[in-house]
């Protein structure tokens, strides 16, 4: 399995994310679906969350509240653009806490020889705002998030 890899060019609006996973595409694909998985794998492992709504169609909202050992809340939100089963998802990213600072995320699932590479890119409106997302704890969080994912995926 090939490690998370988190890479943020100086200057560029992305931030792309890749790991290999030791699983079939449409496992991988369900866990991002699911939302009886979701809660499972996304977030920091010392959160617990919720989905508030999951409607995985393009055009479709979806809003996750993540919850922090001091009880904490801390809600996300987007709205599905593409769903193409079991190869791609496009969907906005908004942090509740910093209005207005939407991103666009588009996650590729490619599948060889039972395994799949998920390649998550990020593309934020500004510099500034992907050095913010960096700056927050984001790739903790993130490689937290994938580390939970191979443990679930195990499981499936």
């Amino acid at each position: 399995m090939a490690p998370f890899n988190l890479i943020a060019e100086p200057g560029s609006h992305a931030i792309l994310v890749t790991q290999e996973f030791n699983t079939p595409r449409h496992l991988v694909f369900k866990a991002y679906t699911d939302p009886a998985l979701i809660p499972q794998w996304w977030g920091p492992k010392n959160t617990t969350l919720t989905v508030d709504r999951m409607d995985v169609r393009p055009g479709g909202l979806w809003r996750y509240v993540e919850r922090d050992s001091d009880g904490s809340e801390y809600a996300f939100r987007g709205v599905y653009h593409e769903i193409t089963s079991p190869e791609r998802l496009v969907y906005t990213f908004e942090f509740e806490g910093m209005p207005g600072h939407v991103l666009l995320e588009t996650v590729t699932l490619t599948e060889q020889d039972g395994k799949t590479v998920v390649t998550d890119l990020l593309v934020f409106q500004s510099v500034e705002a992907r050095d913010g997302m960096l700056q927050s704890g984001m790739q903790t969080g993130a490689k937290d998030s994938w580390d939970r994912l191979v443990e679930l995926l195990k499981t499936l």
